[in-house]
């Protein structure tokens, strides 16, 4: 029998603190966040769209996303500052 690589999960890492600094340069921090509302699969549908997310961690009011490099998380960037989610420009 050959093994079967494992399933990879839906949802991404909750890993966004690495302090390397490809690693910081692809996180991307998301402020005045209704997390009353907005969940942590809410925000990964809304930046995967940017890139590969490979840690995304949500707290009260605020979230980050780390993406594989650096040039996703700057589309992230440029595409959702200043959208309105869940009644609050972030």
């Amino acid at each position: 029998r050959v093994p079967r690589p494992a399933p990879t999960p839906a949802m991404a890492s909750n890993v966004t603190n690495k302090t390397d600094p490809r690693s910081l340069n692809s996180r991307v921090f998301i402020g005045n966040l209704n997390t009353l509302v907005v969940k942590k699969s809410d925000v990964e549908a809304i930046f995967a769209k940017y890139g590969k997310i490979v840690g995304c961690s949500v707290h009260k009011g605020f979230a980050f996303v780390q993406y594989v490099n650096e040039r996703n998380a700057r589309a992230a960037v440029a595409g959702e500052d200043g959208r309105m989610i869940a009644g609050q420009v972030l």
